[in-house]
């Protein structure tokens, strides 16, 4: 008798799959993994699909796996409406569904051009390289239309100024004299008749500038060049500036040609001009010349005495308090804040007096309008005559007195230097810098805000000072001067009154 042998798990499974399961023909992502062929339920079965909505015939073959939707799908697409025009969609229940591929309903697909299947064009892809490089193209072709443009410019201005300068003298009439028949000096008197002070007439300046020969660099600054330049004879300074700092030189210009300005204290100015050398623009300053130099250059080469020292600093904050002053009249003066005060900005005269110079930063300001005018030179001044309030920020900007403040904190510094250098008893100190010994040559921002502000720290006061009564009486006002809290600080007419009370007083021998 034999034995009943249970059938084949493996084979009753198929069989069951067969009954229930049957395979279609698939393309692409439609298949599973390694297989050209996808299962779909007897239920449910396979599909084809045309898509012509892109002009690109598409077709694509798979399985349903949802009777719901597949019943959904191949019924919606029979409407006579935009979709069934560009996609057509059939559907069966046949085993490897590879014969039914195209329906008969897109009559219209006969003459176009059939994509292979599953092909996608990606027109975003094309689009998102193609706009880019015409956009880079296209901004190319304008920067280089702009610069080309920008240096014809130039050029065309170079030429146009030269031809200014040659045509000047016979345009307006204006001749240049002979040597002797009128110095610098008499054309400026001339010119201030009218009681003005302001500088010469424009075309009076462009007269001189263009007869100015340039003998000897003096000096360079964060501006540009000092060089010493003669007139007929007459040694005058010339400031030059570069085209990129066009806002310091107008600002210094327009300052000089304010309206009663003009002070024995404060540096000569003679003309502004602009002009080409070397096929570069220079903004040109022509100023009073001083042998002597810079108050910074004279302390170091020169000891003083009690009346060269006092000399040095009453006619220095004489100047100063010219330009703090406001003047109130039809052509009246505009209070003037200097706003980087220093020894280097101080020249000495030959009967060893001071003047102030470098006007580039000054802010003007009139109580008729009530207008602070800072200009357009957005630069700063020198950071080691800061004083504590520009250091940590708290300026009050509309306060017009902040600004005076500022200048006789610097004043303080300054009378430091120069007191520093009057010999007395045999002892004197060698020049030196406020804060020469501690912070660097250079100092940064951030050095100067911690000595000043939160240290607190000021330069040293020799000993020696304390035992003299001039030099004491110099302590005093200059500590006044350099206090912390901006509005215990002195006026400069304050300032001036007290250099002259101590000028005034008798003095022992030095």
């Amino acid at each position: 008798m034999r034995r009943f042998r249970p059938p084949n798990s493996t084979l009753v499974e198929e069989a069951r799959r067969r009954m229930t399961r049957f395979k279609c023909a698939c393309t692409d992502h439609y298949c599973p993994i390694g297989q050209n062929y996808c299962e779909s339920s007897i239920k449910v079965g396979c599909f084809v699909m045309a898509d012509h909505s892109n002009d690109i015939l598409i077709v694509r073959r798979g399985c349903g796996y949802d009777q719901e939707k597949q019943n959904m799908n191949c019924q919606g697409r029979r409407d006579d409406n935009w979709s069934s025009k560009h996609v057509a969609m059939e559907c069966c229940r046949e085993e490897m569904y590879v014969k039914k591929i195209i329906p008969a309903v897109l009559p219209v697909l006969h003459d176009k051009p059939v994509a292979k299947e599953e092909q996608v064009f990606n027109y975003m892809v094309v689009l998102a390289i193609i706009v880019p490089v015409i956009v880079l193209v296209i901004s190319l072709a304008i920067a280089w239309y702009f610069f080309r443009n920008l240096r014809k410019n130039r050029q065309e201005s170079t030429e146009n100024l030269r031809v200014r300068e040659e045509l000047l003298p016979e345009e307006y009439g204006i001749r240049a004299t002979q040597v002797g028949d009128s110095t610098l000096k008499e054309i400026l008197d001339d010119s201030c008749t009218s009681g003005s002070g302001s500088g010469l007439p424009f075309l009076v300046q462009r007269t001189i500038a263009r007869q100015v020969t340039l003998l000897e660099c003096i000096g360079k600054g964060r501006y540009g060049e000092v060089w010493r330049g003669n007139y007929y004879g007459e040694s005058l300074a010339v400031k030059i500036f570069s085209s990129r700092d066009e806002a310091s030189w107008a600002r210094e210009t327009e300052i000089y040609n304010t309206c009663l300005l003009r002070h024995d204290n404060i540096l000569g100015y003679y003309a502004s001009d602009m002009t080409s050398r070397n096929s570069c623009t220079q903004l040109w300053l022509i100023m009073q010349y001083h042998e002597h130099g810079s108050l910074y250059d004279y302390l170091q080469r020169n000891v003083l005495n009690y009346e060269s020292m006092l000399l040095l600093a009453t006619s220095a904050a004489a100047g100063l308090v010219h330009l703090h002053t406001e003047i109130v009249g039809n052509q009246g003066k505009p209070a003037i804040a200097h706003r980087d005060i220093k020894s280097k900005n101080i020249l000495v005269k030959l009967d060893g007096t001071c003047c102030i110079g470098d006007l580039g930063l000054a802010v003007t300001h009139s109580q008729e309008n009530n207008k602070i005018d800072l200009g357009r030179n957005n630069k700063v001044g020198t950071k080691r005559y800061m004083a504590p309030e520009l250091l940590d920020e708290t300026l009050n900007v509309y306060y017009f007195d902040s600004f005076k403040s500022v200048d006789v904190y610097a004043f303080g510094l300054v009378l430091w230097e120069i007191t520093r250098r009057c010999y007395t008893n045999g002892m004197i100190e060698d020049y030196k810098p406020p804060f020469w010994d501690v912070v660097p040559s250079d100092p940064s921002f951030e050095d100067m805000k911690k000595v000043v502000v939160i240290d607190q720290q000021r330069p040293a006061i020799p000993n020696r000072w304390s035992y003299d009564p001039t030099l004491k009486q110099m302590t005093i006002l200059i500590r006044e001067c350099w206090a912390q809290n901006p509005k215990s600080r002195l006026t400069m007419l304050r300032v001036k009154k007290t250099l002259n009370s101590i000028t005034q007083r008798p003095k022992k021998k030095n």
